[in-house]
């Protein structure tokens, strides 16, 4: 059975560095990965969301 593990961050390098975080002591099987950018305007900033998900079996 599958497990899925969910990664959200503000910054596309801390999005890198969570990934590979996890897959330094991964030692299963990976079976897909979806990659996600979303952007809003609150006032006169724009908001980054990079997000993945990796879905596995251990």
């Amino acid at each position: 059975m599958g497990k899925v593990k969910i990664f959200d961050e503000n910054h596309e390098k801390d999005l890198e560095k969570a990934i590979n975080d996890f897959l330094e002591d991964f030692d299963g099987k990976i079976i897909d990965i979806k990659y996600q950018v979303s952007i809003s305007i609150f006032s006169e900033e724009q908001l980054y969301c990079f997000s993945a998900l990796i879905y596995y079996e251990d």
